[in-house]
């Protein structure tokens, strides 16, 4: 047995270090876009993930400040080929009183699997889950799975008492597993408890005074997350005082006036990019060579003018290929994309469809207003290789709707997608692979046998070296048959006011690269109101 032993202490260090100046608790107020997903089994977005990670917890937690993981609800765990064991600490209790054991977990990995939501896709390759007693739990794995340590970030651990005192109606012994219990009500260890929660408006949380690693005094007593609000309303709360945290997807231009008028800029290095995802099953881009002639075409410079915030700060970083820099298989940093109208006239020429025919429809989410820009960018693009566009706009859940089938899906999809577990098969496996078409991730339908085998490759590897080799192929592969136009590398940004401490967004020391955990409001200090 090779041992993969980490000690509590660890853990408690990577959670608890950070060096703060004293304030008093008082109410944060933030605000993200309309989604608010509360079940954990559903949450795959950026606010479901801020409600995940200070509702629920997970066995591991990403190391602050560094690479790997360190135990959480786990005190540590064991690797024998492909049979994960962890232990669970002894003193852990949910937010409704009773013990956390290790039934819970396995209640929680059988939930998510059996609805088949949000990010479940990751405990696909889970054979087993057993409760061996009451704090030990082992996987067994169907093969082996390089990430898989690293997938457990994302199983939030429910109260499956509570959860089996609040069943629904639905098919089978477990009705609807909990969903519309869990829709509107938390279950979960977490720091902080859910008062209320609509998911169009406000999510309203406060301290859990029970939580097992205990909540500085100086951390929110109150959390208020709300959905939906405009730009010109967020700059205004901001500069009145009367709100604290924003969005990221805040126009850069209101960003940098907020940070003149005196707000902080938060920052979150993220494993991901903004992306155009193209139709590969719509024609013309059913092309590789149409694909190319966009991606060719496509104003790159400009678009990294358009995310400076200030002279120091950046919503973004230049592309250099389908990987994001700094994860496996990623192209070196002076391997920038650059606008070539030359090179696209010839796909275009190569292509099979006639340019002078081409209809090609832009979509951007509502949601997001940074994305018209792009929308209205690319669509200039297209104009100087004269190919006709339409920009259309759509909500968030129209547009999940939507690409569900692909004749759907709009020909380019504008869309941030990051690594949800911080490891590159959260980011591209989902997007990719064949298995995973029709969710918002993926709305290129690409099939193809070579992502495929290269994508099998990146999480079965034996060693690091291994999946660098296997994505760097990868990263080749997809540069050459062009599903997505890779547009920039992301950081997120948030303004805030002078009232709150967040060293998770401001202190790389403390980051946990890993987006949305930067939230964990036990880790915040705010002043009192």
């Amino acid at each position: 047995m090779t041992p993969f032993k980490l000690t509590l202490a660890v853990g408690m260090m990577a959670a608890t270090s950070l060096a703060v100046p004293a304030l008093a608790g008082g109410t944060l107020r933030l605000d993200e876009v309309a989604v608010g997903e509360l079940d954990p089994a559903k949450a795959s977005d950026y606010a479901d993930s801020i409600l995940m990670f200070n509702v629920y917890d997970t066995l591991v937690l990403p190391v602050q400040g560094g690479p790997g993981h360190a135990p959480h609800l786990a005190e540590s765990w064991e690797n024998d080929g492909n049979s994960f064991t962890f232990t669970l600490r002894s003193d852990v209790n949910f937010q409704s009183g009773n013990p956390l054991t290790a039934d819970d977990v396995v209640f929680s990995v059988e939930r998510m699997k059996a609805l088949g939501a949000g990010l479940s896709y990751l405990l696909g390759v889970v054979e087993n889950v057993e409760a061996v007693d009451a704090t030990t739990v082992r996987f067994d794995l169907s093969s082996s799975y390089a990430p898989f340590v690293a997938s457990l970030v994302r199983l939030p651990v429910v109260d499956s008492k509570l959860v089996m005192d609040n069943l629904g109606e639905g098919e089978g012994e477990m009705g609807d597993w909990g969903q519309a219990y869990l829709s509107a009500n938390g279950a979960g260890t977490g720091a902080y408890r859910v008062v209320s929660h609509n998911p169009q408006e406000e999510t309203v949380m406060e301290k859990n005074d029970g939580y097992f690693l205990g909540i500085a005094e100086a951390a929110p007593d109150t959390v208020r997350l709300r959905y939906g609000l405009e730009p010109s309303t967020v700059r205004t709360l901001i500069a009145q005082g009367e709100h604290d945290i924003s969005s990221q997807w805040l126009p850069p231009e209101v960003m940098g006036a907020l940070a003149k008028e005196g707000a902080q800029l938060f920052t979150e290095s993220g494993t991901g990019a903004f992306y155009l995802k193209l139709n590969t099953t719509k024609p013309p881009l059913d092309d590789v060579n149409c694909r190319r002639a966009l991606s060719a075409a496509f104003d790159y410079q400009t678009a990294i003018r358009m995310i400076a915030i200030t002279d120091d700060v950046s919503a973004g970083s230049p592309s250099t290929g389908a990987i994001p820099v700094g994860m496996f298989g990623a192209n070196d940093r002076s391997m920038v994309q650059t606008q070539d109208l030359d090179k696209a006239r010839e796909h275009l020429a190569a292509c099979g469809y006639d340019a002078a025919e081409m209809d090609i429809e832009i979509s951007w989410i509502a949601e997001v207003p940074l994305e018209e820009r792009f929308a209205l960018l690319f669509q200039s693009n297209l104009a100087a290789i004269d190919v006709k566009s339409h920009i259309r706009k759509l909500p968030w859940a129209l547009f999940a709707e939507q690409v569900s089938k692909p004749e759907n899906t709009p020909h380019v999809s504008q869309l941030f997608v990051n690594a949800v577990t911080g490891d590159p098969d959260t980011l591209l496996y989902g997007m990719y692979h064949s298995s995973t078409p029709g969710t918002w991730q993926s709305p290129e339908y690409l099939n193809d046998a070579m992502v495929d085998e290269y994508l099998e490759a990146g999480r079965n590897a034996p060693t690091p070296d291994a999946r660098a080799e296997a994505y760097s192929m990868l990263n080749a592969r997809l540069m050459e048959i062009t599903p997505t136009i890779y547009s920039y590398d992301r950081q997120s940004v948030f303004a805030a006011s002078s009232r709150v401490n967040a060293p998770a967004l401001s202190d790389p020391a403390h980051a946990f690269g890993l987006d949305g955990m930067g939230f964990s409001f036990r880790l915040m200090e705010v002043a009192d109101d």
